[in-house]
């Protein structure tokens, strides 16, 4: 039975990772427009600039799924457990993945996008 490459794992994960991000971060979004902070404009701001980035890495992501005849479907969920369907030229393979592990990594990832954001 011939597997996914391990090389190419990281990017069927941001695929994975980038949407989930993509959708918190617009929800933030709308919540500090909306919110009763007192100095709305910054929170507003560097979550647009996180925005724009993850967008952006999106689409690179994208991009490369189309050059390595890549595809990624989202299967069943229940409360533990969500499924993806990685497809890489001929080969499909089913991966399971902890919604716990979805959520923690979602946060890291955020926190990295935050610190880059910071750092620029």
């Amino acid at each position: 039975m011939s597997h996914i490459p391990q090389n190419v794992v990281p990017l069927f994960e941001a695929g994975i990772y980038l949407p989930m991000l993509l959708t918190i971060v617009n929800q933030d979004l709308e919540s500090a427009q909306h919110g009763e902070f007192k100095l709305k404009e910054p929170y507003i701001q560097l979550l647009d600039g996180i925005r724009i980035q993850i967008e952006k890495d999106l689409e690179d992501t994208k991009r490369q799924f189309k050059q390595h005849n890549m595809k990624l479907k989202r299967g069943k969920k229940d409360n533990l457990f969500t499924e993806f369907y990685f497809y890489y030229n001929e080969i499909l393979e089913l991966r399971r993945y902890s919604n716990i592990r979805l959520r923690n990594q979602s946060e890291f990832l955020f926190k990295r996008y935050l610190s880059h954001n910071e750092a620029n």
